[in-house]
């Protein structure tokens, strides 16, 4: 006589692409729910993106705003963490570069974004932008190694060059790369060169619209303006970038010789329209429905900055950290409520403020009604962004390594590494 051995049912198979802030988020909020999670990222770590521009300045060290996804999901026994590259999607397989293939019931694109160069994608090798660790420790080799090379030049003109930094783009990111370029020049390195003087060092911030901090509001933008000013940044707004090389930037008819170009201009998403032959913007960002799912693919959510989807305002989402966070959550909340068979309601953004730093020891910040600026905002930025990094140590290291550049206008991580830039000269 024989047993029939119990049926084991299959586990709903979710496969999360990118591990960012909305695709760790989904698989951190379907903790509990009866599925099996593929998490695939090109990278092995997870990176908090706002503090980038920190490494890529001297200021934190890489290993304290990025961390390894295995470790983070090593207590999640569902949770199948891949270290591969997605190359596209087909009839519910998601295609790796190797040739592999991941069957799933649903799929989370969370691939995030890189560089848009406007058309003009050759001034890449010139102008690198930041979104990735690679990224950061370059621009910083080409910081420190400009400044190096600086006090060995004795031809006044290429020396000039060798101390001019072009930041192309006033959002966020770039205010916030040249203030501290700037403080950098000015606080940490003169006593430390003896040939050259640092503080003769330019930092240029070009912004094709009038005002910088576009998101924020005019005040705000004019208190950041006024900031960045006072601590030697040249201002160049209304003005489109028109040539980047390695002798430097022509805008507005005039061309300026630099050494050291970072673009902080504009972003491109991922391929992930491509993968699906689905409509994008201009900017190749997914448009999702109102539930986050791609048109004509019910089984395919995507979030983060790889979409555009619009606020209750009628608004674009803006492409933040707190936004791809909520998306992850609510995409976590649909797929648990479609399998016990209920129809989700549709996502809806609650907008949690924006932040900015210029220098270390002024930002700017708006909630609402609620503005902020100077000193204030800047304790308040600080502590928001210490925060939300993961870990007691890492929360303790960053705090120590600010209040030291605070205090003593030392920053620890001025490493150059990954040889020579190949093209500061």
């Amino acid at each position: 006589m024989t047993t029939e051995q119990p049926r084991t049912e299959r586990l709903h198979r979710v496969v999360i692409v990118g591990a960012g802030f909305g695709g760790l988020e989904t698989a951190h909020r379907l903790a509990g729910a009866p599925v099996s999670i593929t998490l695939v990222d090109r990278r092995n770590h997870h990176l908090f993106q706002p503090l980038l521009y920190q490494v890529a300045t001297a200021s934190l060290a890489t290993s304290e705003i990025a961390w390894p996804i295995r470790y983070l999901l090593r207590d999640r026994a569902e949770v199948t963490t891949l270290f591969a590259t997605v190359s596209g999607v087909d009839a519910h397989r998601v295609l790796l570069d190797d040739g592999d293939a991941l069957p799933y019931d649903t799929l989370v694109l969370a691939t995030g974004a890189r560089h848009a160069y406007f058309g003009h994608d050759e001034w890449e090798p010139f102008a690198p932008g930041l979104k990735t660790l690679e990224d950061a420790t370059t621009l910083r080799r080409r910081i420190l190694v400009a400044f190096e090379r600086a006090e060995r030049e004795t031809d006044p003109q290429r020396r000039a060059a060798l101390l001019t930094f072009v930041i192309v783009g006033a959002g966020p990111t770039g205010v916030e790369l040249a203030g501290t370029i700037a403080e950098l020049a000015q606080d940490t390195l003169p006593p430390d060169f003896r040939n050259i003087d640092t503080h003769k060092a330019r930092v240029v911030l070009i912004e094709a619209g009038p005002r910088v901090l576009a998101g924020f509001t005019d005040d705000l933008s004019a208190y950041a303006q006024r900031a960045l000013e006072s601590i030697g940044v040249e201002l160049v707004l209304g003005q489109a970038v028109t040539e980047c090389s390695a002798d430097g930037v022509v805008y507005g008819g005039h061309s300026l010789q630099a050494k050291t170009l970072i673009w902080a201009a504009g972003v491109r998403a991922s391929p992930a329209a491509e993968w699906l032959n689905a409509a994008s913007d201009r900017a190749g960002r997914l448009q999702v429905q109102s539930d986050l799912t791609v048109s004509g693919h019910p089984d395919i959510f995507a979030i983060g900055d790889t979409v555009i989807v619009a606020d209750a305002d009628g608004k674009p989402v803006p492409g933040i950290a707190p936004a791809a966070k909520q998306q992850g959550r609510y995409v976590a909340n649909c797929i648990k409520a479609r399998l016990r068979g209920e129809t989700p309601a549709p996502f809806r953004y609650r907008h949690a403020g924006s932040l900015a730093q210029i220098g270390k020891r002024k930002a700017v910040i708006e909630f609402g009604s609620i503005k902020l600026r100077g000193t204030i905002a800047w304790w308040i930025w600080g502590i928001a962004h210490i925060y939300f990094l993961i870990g007691v140590r890492n929360r303790i290291s960053v705090a120590i390594s600010w209040l030291w550049i605070h205090a003593r206008d030392q920053r620890a991580a001025r490493l150059i590494t990954q040889g020579s830039s190949k093209v500061v000269r």
